[in-house]
């Protein structure tokens, strides 16, 4: 039996760190980037990673399968002097390394992401996904997300321009009925 966990962490062991980075690098590798089209160096991803932990606007949840990292995603709040959007936060870099798919993470990620939103009292969660992203796309929709916008020239991978779609989901309690 395979062990699926996901949790909030505020630091990262070493050997999370590591197993942090492969797993990005696989899903940039396999076209699931977060903005990466290709793997940078591995201390600039290390960086990045870290530099995640010290941002108060972002928290950072990972997957585990059987203990190792395989996948993150997280939460981004409004800056503090942004009163006209405060109402509302993002799910952002969320990715499953290819050889954790198909157990389940993705989703387990996404609710913990919109959990953490609800309870730290955002009315909106929003995000956006790149067009190739289809089993993505599906999770989202599944998990009651809306798409509102499509922009055309949303990325461009391999000299190629990718589409990517813009999702809201409405958090107050009077829409819970739509989360399944």
């Amino acid at each position: 039996m395979t062990d699926v966990t996901v949790e909030r962490i505020d630091t990262l062991k070493t050997g999370d760190l590591h197993d942090l980075c492969d797993a990005a690098d696989d899903a940039v590798k396999a076209g699931g980037g977060f903005g990466w089209v290709a793997p940078p160096p591995r201390e600039i991803m290390e960086r990045y990673w870290k530099g995640v932990l010290v941002v108060p606007e972002r928290i950072l949840f990972v997957g585990r399968l059987d203990g190792v990292i395989a996948g993150s995603a997280q939460l981004v709040k409004p800056a503090r002097n942004n009163e006209a959007q405060a109402h509302a936060a993002t799910l952002t870099t969320s990715f499953v390394a290819p050889w954790a798919r198909g157990h389940g993470l993705a989703r387990r990620l996404t609710v913990a992401v919109e959990e953490e939103a609800r309870a730290s009292g955002f009315r909106v969660l929003n995000l956006d996904v790149r067009e190739t992203q289809s089993a993505a796309i599906t999770l989202y929709e599944d998990l009651g997300f809306r798409r509102w916008g499509t922009h055309p020239f949303y990325a461009l991978v391999d000299g190629k321009r990718l589409a990517g779609h813009f999702y809201v989901k409405d958090l107050t309690p009077d829409t819970l009925h739509d989360t399944p």
